[in-house]
């Protein structure tokens, strides 16, 4: 089960004026399931959005780019259960046949729809199927569709993940809400699995995309569950100007600062539920590298430390065995590592201290540690003072099962 993880309450998922979602059934992999997702957004809404460096990236991905390019996104198109990914060119006329029905449905045009996809790599994408369901989405269209929308666009996923919160800018009320699906395959670059964000503030397009680069950074791409990313990782941010606000035109005024640090929290909230939610997780790990030379030193040693096979299964068993740890620092590939500096810690007991085992370490110390949900682990390298911080899980029975059953 996901480790701390509450189900969204949908009364606690606000509407974003500017924004509204329909879903339906197009049975991509489960007959009867809501599995089709698309998001309308107010003509004068501005996008920014990342997506997954896999060179394998799937045909939704290559031709969403090239929408946003183009014009102003008016639809955002996802669906579950197939990623139509590794799919070659038949794939590429899968995605843009979906924006047309999409631009025939709506009176828009195909490029202003950007298409997303999440499921099996290496199938065909059912365009019939989508097609045919297509017209009850958009009969469905409602602005408080955030709760089914999050619900609809999980795959693995035990729990939705989606949040809201409001501040005040300008003597206006602004409202952020999110939502995102991940559980495995994950450990995002430049994006996470599929997260959509959107605000009703207006925003100048240099402003949001520096907003949603700073919140990735913090965020998603500072969670790992297994390493591995996604063909089809996206994550779009979304401002309608419905809220009246004066436009934000500068990222370092007091109203970017502000927004910026709601959508900041939300990001990592989603970030933070997506490791919870690991396929099979049992623990929620924090790790910690300090005094590090440069920041991508220090993400350098928390990557190795949480892609450890042998870490993360330590962790799953709450078995102390901290020599693990130790061992994934030793490896993480940094030059000239003076050990005689290095302090490691579980919680806010010391294993390592100046390189070597803590005298004032005990087994049963660590156990107490290693038997929480949730556990911090944290490295002194002893080298300068920067600092990272990256977000895992272990990785249970349950983690091989799911995978291994994956496409049955």
């Amino acid at each position: 089960m996901p480790v701390n993880l509450p189900s969204p309450k949908k009364a606690d998922l606000l509407a974003v004026s500017g924004i509204k979602l329909g879903l339906s059934s197009a049975g991509i992999k489960t007959v009867g399931k809501e599995d089709l997702v698309l998001i309308e957004l107010v003509e004068g809404t501005v996008t920014s959005a990342v997506y997954t460096q896999n060179a394998f990236c799937a045909a939704p991905v290559i031709l969403a780019k090239q929408h946003q390019q183009q014009t102003s996104p008016r639809y955002l198109l996802i669906n579950s259960g197939n990623a139509n990914a590794g799919t070659g060119e038949e794939g590429m006329q899968a995605a843009q046949a979906c924006c047309q029905t999409v631009a025939d449905l709506t009176a828009s045009r195909s490029n202003t729809v950007l298409p997303f996809s999440t499921g099996v790599i290496g199938q065909q994408l059912p365009v019939e199927k989508i097609q045919t369901a297509l017209p009850d989405a958009v009969k469905n269209l409602r602005k408080d569709n955030w709760f089914n929308a999050a619900h609809a666009i999980m795959t693995t996923d035990i729990v939705a993940k989606a949040v809201s919160k409001k501040i005040e800018l300008d003597g206006r009320v602004i409202t952020i809400t999110g939502m995102a699906k991940g559980s495995g395959m994950i450990r995002p670059n430049m994006a996470t699995m599929l997260s959509y964000i959107a605000t009703d503030a207006d925003v100048e397009q240099s402003v949001l995309d520096a907003i949603l680069h700073n919140a990735m950074e913090q965020s998603f791409n500072r969670i790992t569950v297994d390493g591995d990313t996604s063909t089809n990782d996206a994550c779009v941010l979304m401002a309608t100007a419905k809220a009246g606000n004066a436009r934000i035109s500068n990222i370092d005024s007091e109203s970017a600062q502000k927004i910026a640090a709601v959508i900041d929290e939300i990001s990592q909230q989603l970030a933070h539920a997506i490791v919870r939610d690991g396929e099979g997780a049992t623990k929620f790990i924090e790790i910690n590298i300090e005094q590090g030379h440069d920041d991508e030193e220090c993400r350098q040693v928390a990557y190795t430390i949480a892609h450890s096979p042998l870490v993360k299964t330590a962790l799953f068993a709450s078995d102390p065995n901290w020599g693990r740890i130790l061992a994934a620092v030793g490896r993480s590939g940094i030059k000239d590592f003076d050990l005689s500096k290095v302090a490691i810690y579980l919680g806010d007991v010391c294993i390592v201290d100046g390189g070597e085992p803590a005298e004032t370490y005990s087994e049963e110390q660590g156990q107490h540690v290693m038997d929480k949900e949730e556990i911090t682990i944290r490295v002194e390298l002893g080298r300068g003072q920067a600092r990272d911080t990256v977000w895992t899980c272990d990785f249970s029975y349950d983690y091989v099962k799911i995978n291994a059953e994956y496409r049955t």
